[in-house]
């Protein structure tokens, strides 16, 4: 079982494993965190894009030969296969570590995967620590890898001009495609999935849904954004939109309501449930996943 500094461990690899976010696809966000004998932390590491290292190997980078013997607490299984680069169990094999905790187990892993492996080299394993809080991050690359399409979220700002502020550019970044309220399609980060491993595909989608998510996810986007109410790309997807966020202004503490319908309204679209509650500013944000039959 876990010990305490081992979850803290993990918690910090989930929190560094979200800084991949936006640029790892079609890869997965992962983090990691490489703790020595004494349990002491000595390296920790996520994976930026496809073709760079991935979190195991930037973490045992860091801890140089402090790893051997230690502990490594990933947030998704290590790989077990040759890709643009070798695979991670082996690094953490070759750096002699004796115990692995992993909280999400990878559905891509090849043959008997990268958890049985290390067994077989005499490791410790310990799986699913903290899976569900690791699903924060992996979340939507799971979903994506289900679906066959990608995690689709629509931001907007309810009764006033949507304008770009500093939340709006920051959600922009957590994104692979961003769909813009004109009809462009954006790169989240520009440029931060580098080369031969992702495009941006070229608009219009279409108006066939199903051709248009198949255009998003042979692109390599696991997490689309779609940006404003009177965006052509939200009824092409309603269907499908996974989340919805939605930036409320704040308003006198009374007031008689003006907008009284959605969207104007401020309130989650029908078969949305409210998952979070946030005051940024000059506004108040609302986020809805999409609602499970039964509950």
């Amino acid at each position: 079982m876990a010990t305490p500094n081992e979850l803290t461990a993990m918690r910090r690899a989930i929190a560094i494993s979200a800084q991949g976010l936006g640029t790892t696809s079609p890869n997965p966000p992962v983090g990691c965190v490489i703790l020595d004998r004494d349990g002491v932390p000595v390296g920790e590491g996520y994976h930026l894009r496809k073709g760079d290292h991935h979190a195991e190997v930037n973490a045992l980078t860091a801890a140089g030969e402090r790893a051997e013997g230690g502990t490594a607490v990933v947030t998704l299984e290590p790989c077990n296969h040759q890709g643009r680069t070798p695979p991670c169990r082996q690094a953490l094999i070759d750096a002699k570590v004796s115990r692995v905790l992993m909280a999400v187990m990878d559905p891509t892993s090849r043959g008997e995967g990268g958890a049985a492996v290390l067994e077989q080299a005499g490791i410790e394993v310990e799986r699913g620590v903290l899976e569900q809080e690791a699903l924060l991050v992996l979340g939507p690359w799971l979903h994506s890898l289900r679906t066959g399409r990608p995690h689709i979220t629509w931001a907007y700002t309810a009764g006033a001009v949507e304008e770009d502020d500093q939340a709006v550019i920051e959600l922009r970044r957590t994104h692979d495609l961003v769909i813009r309220r004109n009809g462009t399609i954006e790169e989240g980060v520009p440029g931060g999935h580098g080369e031969d491993a992702f495009y941006v595909p070229l608009p219009p989608l279409g108006d066939e849904p199903e051709k248009a998510l198949h255009a998003l996810t042979e692109a390599g986007a696991r997490m689309v954004l779609i940006e404003g109410t009177s965006n052509q790309a939200v009824p092409l997807f309603a269907d499908v939109l996974d989340r919805v966020i939605i930036d409320v202004s704040v308003t006198p503490t009374s007031l008689r309501p003006i907008a009284t319908s959605w969207p104007d309204a401020g309130a989650l679209p029908s078969g949305f449930t409210l998952v979070g509650v946030s005051h940024l500013g000059p506004s108040v944000r609302l986020t809805g996943t999409r609602s499970v039959c039964g509950q």
